[in-house]
């Protein structure tokens, strides 16, 4: 992709604003990471400040938002660390949550550090300590400075994955200028969908080095499961229960309506409640309480036995309830955020329910629901309905299930051609040519 000679008046604008904006951001940054947990050596790396040593060689640097995106990508650093046996990855993100996902999943010779803020300090910082080789950006985690210093800096950049919703496209149509000068910084680029695919083009991207590549999500690897856990759960489950996953504000009382229409069908049924974001465990509880319901809480090491609302108010552990559900709601889908992947789910054969609102991933679900691995539900009211009926028809719940665990398998190798394209464009001559890259 051609780089645009000069940044626009609006980029120079954006780069002074962020820099009179810097304490405060800090502060707010050091609060927020203070209140969850992080410790004061490890919030320094938002300015820039490492707290590791860079590895000897080649260094791959990944950059994702949070959970969902970096999650996505580590199949893709396997595989790239697969094809550069010397070489190290570098795994940026910005979120707590992300940190705690990847500390037991990132491959070795990975390293995870958050994402320095976007202000020319903290990433002077960061780009003279860890002087990357290449950068791949994930999804649409795209801050002005931070890919243009990289590209400055004389890395080669790619966006894998890449997603523009309708809210970012109408955004970007007012600065479409600045637009094409950060996407003309890339190398390579590859969307996870054709509305992504169009919508760059529909704003000036260069058709030569933006296409459609396969959505990184539906060649994630299954969350890790504590086999012994599992088994447990497994034995305090012994009824019928169903679960909902990735719940956000206003999506727990539908869910909850749901649950107590299904159990005039189903007397006994027990729910498995697992938000998108944990610490929204308190207001979750007093919900589930307010309508009457007996409540165990993960988090406090309560056990599920008896408790008609088991709260999975946890990190790290959605493969362990994917693996126990028989059924799941996938949530972001009665709010209108957009929805959640459902590869996840898929991984372990879940069948999934989802609701209307899936913007982000409507390619996704158009698949899934015509396979028959997912339904859509309108509201509260059918939610309740199909989760007895599915409940009640082992037959249609093990059809469902068959067709998820179809549609998460087979990606073996786009994975492998992706890992090649990035290092053929990014790092020349790491690989032996292959015919048909660009």
């Amino acid at each position: 992709m051609t780089t645009q000679a000069r940044p626009t008046p609006f980029y120079h604008f954006y780069a002074v604003l962020a820099a009179l904006a810097t304490p405060l951001a800090w502060r707010r940054v050091r609060a927020k990471l203070t209140a969850e947990g992080i410790a004061p050596d490890r919030q320094g790396e938002r300015m820039g400040r490492a707290t590791r040593a860079r590895p000897e060689g080649q260094l791959f640097w990944f950059h994702a938002a949070s959970v969902g995106e970096s999650v996505s990508a580590l199949a893709l650093i396997e595989k790239v660390l697969e094809l550069a046996p010397g070489a190290h990855a570098l795994v940026t993100t910005g979120t707590a949550g992300s940190a705690q996902v990847l500390a037991g999943r990132l491959p070795k010779r990975a390293i995870h550090q958050f994402a320095p803020l976007d202000t020319g300090r903290a990433l002077r910082r960061f780009f003279r300590h860890w002087r990357p080789d290449a950068g791949i950006f994930v999804e649409s985690e795209l801050w002005p400075q931070m890919i243009v210093r990289a590209r400055a800096s004389g890395m080669r950049l790619a966006l894998v994955n890449a997603r523009l919703s309708k809210s970012s496209l109408k955004n970007w149509r007012r600065f479409d200028g600045t637009f094409r000068f950060l996407l003309g910084q890339f190398t390579l680029v590859r969307t996870q969908d054709r509305a992504t695919l169009e919508a760059l083009h529909e704003l000036g991207a260069d058709r030569q080095s933006v296409a459609q590549g396969p959505n990184l999500k539906a060649m994630i690897a299954p969350p890790p499961v504590d086999a012994a856990t599992l088994a447990e759960l497994r034995a305090a489950f012994d009824g019928p229960f169903w679960a909902a996953a990735a719940t956000h504000p206003g999506e727990e009382a539908e869910v909850l309506r749901a649950h107590l229409a299904a159990r005039t069908a189903l007397p006994g049924l027990r729910l498995l409640l697992i938000p998108r974001h944990p610490d929204r465990a308190g207001e979750i509880a007093a919900l589930v309480r307010a309508e009457g319901l007996s409540l165990a809480q993960r988090s406090a090491g309560e056990a599920p036995a008896g408790a008609e609302v088991y709260l999975a108010d946890t990190l790290g552990e959605m493969g362990l309830w994917y693996s126990l559900a028989p059924l799941a709601f996938l949530g972001g889908s009665f709010a209108t955020v957009g929805g959640h992947t459902p590869y996840e789910p898929a991984c372990f054969a879940t069948p999934i329910l989802h609701g209307p609102h899936y913007e982000n991933f409507s390619e996704v679900y158009a698949s899934f629901d015509a396979s028959g691995a997912a339904l859509q539900v309108a509201d509260a009211q059918e939610l309740g309905r199909e989760v007895v009926r599915l409940l009640s028809d082992p037959g249609a719940l093990a059809l469902m299930a068959q067709e998820a665990g179809v549609l998460s398998r087979g990606h073996g190798t786009e994975l492998s051609h992706v890992a090649e394209d990035l290092l053929q464009a990014l790092v020349p001559g790491t690989l032996p040519e292959r015919p048909g890259l660009g």
